[in-house]
């Protein structure tokens, strides 16, 4: 596999950082301490940063040679999840309770800041180069506060490019596919109003648990008989409340049932705000109670930009080989907010093997950890991606 070879000598010291990301992890918009570590790398480089871009978000910009108006943007992500670490005899395990690294964003941290410190000190590329480490991936906005405070306007980009970790495939092997990756990931909220009374009395109510249970029953039928068969689409009811376990003997005046919608497409992404709500209208009609609805929109689907992910492709060959770049790979019903960027610059997002998809090696596993042997394929992809889109080599340090 063709490392980019100024990169080997400093995998120790990247395994290293890696393993400290991941025993110090910080959740959405708190990340201050990972912010500290990525500023003060890329100012030691010689790399311009700009820090606060979306809260706790690093921008480090790099120009060489003549640079265009616009250059491209790379992407990161560095936030943690909230659940505990069950690895317990791992060395460098989670030192912060309730938190961990279950994603690989240590990783992703490390790989990125591996190719900025390559690429500042070879600057074989002709144009600028953003490196945008974002916070707050894991469903808490951090995409588009950065864009609210002026990442686009501020950091002109032509094309955005994003990597994730994948269990399953080999640390060798990059999986680089044209259009739909991941799906939208809305959340939806139900509240059906009857009238509480006494269980043993419920004539004298009217029971939103009985109307619950109709909703919940009737909710997978919107996938089965309301989408096309070819277009793939996920509901999911994820959290109901009713009642008090203290009360087993009285009906509750409300039942709160909230979920999930996945969608590739705006067509299905539409259908299924209007049928689930049409649902839960329709069960409170028939049981005489009404019904309050809420739908709310919160990352697109990530779509891959035909012409730049060639790019991504060429880049991606040229590090692991053409046998090492997997070009059918299906999408993912997870989503990641790089579709804020992406639905406004075209984009591409690709999948670097983790390694087996064995038990415990899963994303937001509580045994999960990022394959360090990954990070010197996933930062000469990164270094590979600007030398090629950028021009070629200006200086041969």
């Amino acid at each position: 596999m063709p490392v980019k070879p100024q990169i080997t000598p400093w995998l120790d010291d990247l395994t290293l950082l890696r393993r400290d990301l991941h025993a110090h992890p910080e959740l959405g918009f708190e990340e201050t301490r990972t912010s500290e570590i990525v500023a003060r790398s890329l100012t030691d480089w010689g790399i311009e940063v700009t820090r606060g871009i979306g809260g706790t978000g690093v921008v480090g910009t790099l120009a060489n040679g003549p640079s265009n108006a616009s250059g491209i943007g790379l992407r990161a992500d560095m936030d943690a999840l909230a659940m505990p670490e069950l690895e317990t005899e791992r060395a460098y395990r989670s030192t912060i309770p309730g938190k961990m690294h279950a994603c690989g964003h240590d990783g992703h941290t490390v790989m990125l800041l591996a190719a900025a410190r390559y690429l500042a000190e070879t600057r074989r590329f002709s144009g600028t180069v953003h490196f945008i480490f974002q916070p707050a991936e894991e469903g808490r906005g951090g995409a588009q506060a950065m864009v609210d405070d002026g990442l686009l306007d501020r950091f002109p980009m032509r094309a955005v490019y994003g990597l994730h970790n994948m269990p399953g495939l080999d640390t060798d092997q990059i999986a680089v596919v044209t259009g739909p990756q991941l799906a939208s990931s809305d959340t939806w909220r139900v509240v059906l109003r009857g009238e509480g009374t006494h269980g043993a009395k419920p004539h004298l109510g009217r029971d939103p648990v009985t109307a619950a249970g109709h909703f919940l029953t009737m909710l997978h039928t919107i996938v089965a008989r309301r989408v096309d068969p070819l277009q793939p689409a996920v509901v999911s009811a994820c959290s109901v409340e009713a009642g008090d376990p203290n009360a087993a003997n009285v009906i509750p005046g409300t039942v709160t049932i909230q979920g999930t919608a996945r969608a590739y497409s705006a067509t299905v992404r539409d259908m299924l705000e209007h049928e689930i709500g049409q649902l839960a209208l329709g069960i409170a009609a028939t049981t005489g109670m009404t019904a309050d609805y809420t739908f709310i929109r919160r990352i697109a689907p990530v779509i891959n930009d035909a012409g730049v992910t060639s790019r991504a492709i060429r880049a991606a060959a040229a590090v692991v080989g053409e046998a090492g770049v997997v070009r059918e790979f299906p999408p993912s019903t997870a989503g990641d907010d790089f579709s804020v960027f992406s639905s406004a610059i075209p984009g591409s997002y690709v999948w670097l093997g983790n390694g087996p998809a064995r038990e415990g090696a899963l994303h937001h596993n509580g045994r999960y950890d990022f394959n360090d042997t990954a990070i010197a394929t996933g930062a000469s992809y990164w270094a590979e991606l600007v030398e090629q889109e950028l021009n070629g080599p200006l200086s041969t340090a």
